[in-house]
């Protein structure tokens, strides 16, 4: 399954997504480029993306350019390994999707529970609790989700926060896995719907910053706030 959302997430990126932030005038072009230069492009890749002065003076001295032509070409180097404005609303707009359905699945799901407003029967008769198709749904597919995630983070444009993400998608694939195993699976589905409710807003505020529409953002980003204080920082660790 996770091999199925990441082949869905590359043809949502091409034939859905690109086509709606083209239409909705999403900037396509990437970071300036910086000039071809075999030396500083082999230090770039091999040695530093962020040289000290001495190593500076060095290339200086061996291309005969100035200190800051130098600067200013490892500058637009680094930037040139970002993602564009474009592909990170295809990004967004593909967690946006999944996230909305899987909460939407979730709610309609936690309706037809017991323990979504009483809580102690997430306990009664733990751990011979039946698993319900739908319940076996639902993890599956989150897992699944969270599997992919982790395998584009190597295949898409390496970012600043690879390490946090990736340390991130593990704990989150642990934390799912574990409460499968051990049968906790009524208070994790709890955990996922309110772990996924201020995602969906997020990600629709991402977007409508990438769009420039800059009231819609500012809006979409206090709503999110909002709905990640009271959800996470209120209902799930008192409730």
């Amino acid at each position: 399954i996770s091999l199925v959302f990441f082949f869905h997430s590359s043809v949502s990126h091409r034939f859905i997504a690109k086509p709606c932030a083209l239409g909705l005038k999403v900037q396509a072009n990437g970071p300036q480029k910086a000039q071809p230069n075999a030396i500083l492009e082999k230090v770039f890749t091999a040695i530093t993306k962020h040289p000290d002065e001495k190593r500076l003076e060095g290339l200086s001295k061996q291309l005969d350019w100035d200190v800051r032509s130098i600067q200013r070409w490892f500058r637009q180097r680094r930037n040139q390994e970002k993602p564009s404005t474009l592909t990170k609303f295809c990004e967004s707009m593909w967690r946006f999707t999944f996230y909305l359905y899987i909460f939407t699945y979730g709610v309609r799901f936690l309706k037809k529970t017991p323990w979504l407003w009483n809580t102690r029967q997430c306990w009664n008769g733990y751990p011979y609790q039946p698993l319900m198709p739908d319940l076996h749904y639902y993890y599956i597919v989150e897992l699944s989700f969270y599997w992919s995630l982790m395998f584009s983070q190597f295949i898409d444009i390496k970012r600043k926060d690879f390490g946090i993400m990736f340390t991130h998608h593990i704990v989150t694939v642990t934390l799912i896995t574990f409460s499968y195993v051990t049968n906790l699976t009524r208070v994790g589905t709890l955990t996922l719907c309110l772990h996924d409710a201020a995602d969906v807003v997020l990600e629709a505020a991402k977007m409508a910053n990438y769009c420039k529409c800059q009231k819609l953002s500012d809006l979409l980003f206090l709503t999110f706030a909002i709905i990640f204080i009271v959800s996470r920082l209120g209902i799930y660790p008192l409730w």
